[in-house]
């Protein structure tokens, strides 16, 4: 196995071990899914998206591309493709930087600290510098629209299918059957 195959299985076992939900496109270990949360105390904290990642055959050397499954109003997102413009994975890559570096840093700082002088989605930017809490809110009507866990491929884990059945045939109708409570 060469040093580059060796790097990507030993970064993509560390994202899957920093508790990130990780869904592999194929048997290859070279496009895959993850689950990536809004940063809290930010206008994005409850959001969850599915993120694809792709990483290219000279992964680390190369930069992974990354790109939202479901929708996230930001200026330095493409509304349409999910394309990120983020500096750090496209200019500036280096071997240093890993998958989690990607999820735990990177993406959070993108959120958090958008830059609108470069952006991908001209509408969102230009929303941002023009009427700030418009924009906030136009992100928060993103996140409740598109970036609910079950948008993002999210199966609650709390419940099997069967308690879930169970529970709504105990609201189907109970008063009904009982009938009105003795005086």
């Amino acid at each position: 196995m060469s040093s580059p195959s060796k790097r990507r299985e030993m970064d993509l076992m560390k994202l899957m071990m920093s508790d990130y939900k990780v869904e592999m496109v194929n048997d290859g270990m070279q496009e895959f899914f993850v689950e990536f949360r809004g940063p809290n105390e930010s206008i994005y904290q409850g959001g969850v998206w599915k993120v694809r990642v792709e990483l290219p055959d000279a992964y680390p050397y190369k930069s992974p591309s990354i790109g939202f499954i479901n929708k996230i109003y930001h200026p330095n997102v493409d509304e349409m493709s999910g394309s990120v413009c983020l500096d750090v994975i496209n200019q500036t890559w280096s071997p240093m930087f890993d998958l989690v570096n990607v999820f735990e840093v990177f993406l959070p700082q993108l959120l958090l600290y958008p830059n609108p002088s470069d952006p991908l989605n001209g509408d969102a930017a230009a929303l941002m510098m023009r009427d700030r809490p418009a924009y906030e809110q136009k992100v928060k009507e993103y996140c409740e629209k598109y970036a609910k866990p079950e948008d993002a491929g999210v199966v609650p884990e709390d419940k099997s299918s069967d308690e879930e059945l169970s529970e709504e045939e105990d609201d189907s109708g109970d008063e009904e059957i009982l009938g009105k409570p003795d005086p």
